[in-house]
């Protein structure tokens, strides 16, 4: 199982185009505060409420009546994972996105895999995820993803530092394809995430990081003011840099702190 997951995600990798083929747009930074209240369980299995809100700068100087708090976008994420033992766990998730005067639901199956790689640990996580817009007429759509991580946790006194950095890519899945739809890249989304998580204490962990993340989509021909072609239709990709900060605190519930494994803050 774990070298078909390897597999997949090299595959994802080398599925990317070319930079040189590609017409690429650099946007603006994005900022992500989220705070997050876990509750644990037997068997390190745990609870999660998570709000998100997200901040595009690029929009900051527009006064848009629709922003709430100054985020473009706030999600509301519940969560449930169930150990099976020390390296295998399966769960669900379902998020509750609300983006100006739109909102869309996201349920969300997962299954994760964790080992030792000499001193650090590799993790996989495969999940199935469907897009329930709440616009009329809108359809929804159907996206697997795979992340792949490192990381390692290093004690310093009364502090653990947990050092760790994360490949994600994702994929719209179709079923049945009509000639009529549009064409889509074989990989929709990729991010590159690195971070440095700090437990404060066995209640609380402060984690900040940095992502570098793309879309890939096939972008229609752009046109002067002549109706002349300027730029042709072809690939296109969306990088936005993004710099978050996650908060959690851990309701022990009655559970052993010092024997518990504690996943990091990016479930």
């Amino acid at each position: 199982m774990k070298q078909l997951l390897l597999s997949a995600l090299f595959g994802a990798l080398l599925a990317l185009p070319a930079t040189a083929q590609t017409r690429r747009n650099v946007f603006g930074l994005q900022i992500w505060p989220e705070a997050q209240a876990e509750v644990a369980l037997p068997d390190n299995d745990y609870f999660l409420v998570a709000l998100r809100g997200q901040n595009l700068t690029d929009n900051n100087g527009f006064d848009d009546p629709n922003r709430v708090l100054g985020f473009d976008e706030r999600r509301l994420t519940l969560g449930y994972e169930h150990f099976w033992n020390e390296h295998w766990s399966i769960g669900a998730t379902a998020a509750y996105i609300s983006s100006y005067n739109t909102y869309a639901l996201l349920p969300e199956v997962l299954l994760r895999h964790r080992s030792p790689i000499g001193p650090l640990t590799f993790g996989q996580r495969l999940s199935l995820e469907r897009e329930l817009p709440g616009a009329r007429g809108a359809t929804g759509k159907t996206n697997a993803r795979l992340r792949a991580d490192l990381e390692k946790i290093v004690s310093l006194g009364g502090l653990a530092l947990r050092p760790r950095l994360s490949y994600e890519a994702a994929t719209h899945v179709r079923l049945l394809r009509a000639s009529t739809d549009p064409d889509e890249r074989t990989i929709d989304f990729t991010s590159l995430r690195g971070e440095v998580g700090v437990r404060l204490s066995r209640l609380l962990d402060v984690t900040p990081w940095f992502a570098y993340q793309t879309q890939y989509s096939f972008a229609l021909a752009r046109y002067d003011e002549y109706n002349n072609i300027t730029e042709p239709a072809g690939r296109a990709n969306a990088v936005s840099p993004v710099v978050g900060l996650d908060v959690r605190f851990t309701f022990l519930n009655g559970q052993d702190a010092a024997t518990r494994r504690q996943l990091p803050t990016q479930h």
